[in-house]
């Protein structure tokens, strides 16, 4: 899978969590990095989509974190940007879910990386034309394996 993509509309951003929903698999770790309207939902919306998740999956802003199930892995995903340290992510309690579902955090670097042994940062941006784009950062030998099969 290529590590850099220009996602020319929101169908573009869906597409690219729908690839990445074919090659997590239970216990991952997966972190979403950029500014507000860059794509982390979008994102998080294709790779539901493609795990087959049938209930709409939205911005977990106000809830900070949704499980989606029906799938073929359960999906939590989680915004972080309310969350203000380390004992806030320990308070919700997501390593107890975590092996077996697959882990999306919005806005939470710095926070939750301690979840699993390694993940997968995508790291999105919107430029000043509205096209957005996104570096996909393997941490960990797994993440890398994958990426470049």
């Amino acid at each position: 899978m290529r590590r850099e993509h220009v996602l020319p509309g929101p169908e573009d951003t869906r597409a690219l969590g729908a690839a990445l929903a074919a090659a997590v698999v239970p216990g991952d770790l997966v972190v979403l990095t950029g500014p507000l309207g860059a794509g982390k939902t979008a994102l998080t919306q294709g790779l539901g989509a493609a795990l087959g998740v049938t209930e709409p999956v939205t911005s977990p802003t106000f809830v900070i974190a949704r499980v989606h199930r029906g799938g073929r892995l359960p999906l939590v995903h989680v915004d972080a940007y309310r969350l203000g340290s380390v004992a806030d992510v320990d308070d919700l309690d997501l390593d107890a879910s975590a092996e077996e579902s697959v882990t999306v955090v919005e806005w939470g670097a710095g926070l939750v990386e301690q979840l699993a042994d390694e993940h997968l940062e995508v790291r999105l941006d919107r430029r000043e034309d509205d096209v957005r784009t996104a570096v996909l950062v393997p941490h960990g030998p797994g993440w890398e394996r994958r990426l470049d099969a």
